[in-house]
C-alpha cells in the first residue's frame, strides 16, 4: 500500500521510496527512508496535504509525494 492510502492514526513502516531525481533525494532528505516507522496524524479536509508522524518530528507532504511512498501496516509485519 501506498502511504497516501494509510489511515489516520495508523502506524506503518516504509518499505520503498519511489520518484526520480532531486524530488526523490528531497523526500529521503525529509528522512522519509525504509525500514522508517511513519503515523499518519491529519489530512486536510480535501485530502491534500498529509501530516506524519515521523522520527520525533510532523511532516507535511502532498497526496501527490505520498503516493510514491510504499509502506507496511505495523500490524501486518511478520
Amino acid at each position: 500500500m501506498t502511504l497516501d492510502e494509510l489511515p489516520i492514526g495508523e502506524k506503518a513502516v516504509i518499505t520503498k521510496v519511489g520518484g526520480e531525481g532531486i524530488w526523490r533525494c528531497r523526500l529521503l532528505d525529509m528522512g522519509l527512508i525504509p525500514k522508517t516507522a511513519v503515523q499518519v496524524r491529519k489530512v486536510a479536509p480535501l485530502g491534500d496535504p498529509i501530516e506524519l508522524q515521523i522520527r520525533g518530528y510532523a511532516l507535511t507532504i502532498r497526496k501527490e509525494d505520498a503516493q510514491k511512498i510504499e509502506v507496511e501496516r505495523e500490524d501486518k509485519k511478520s
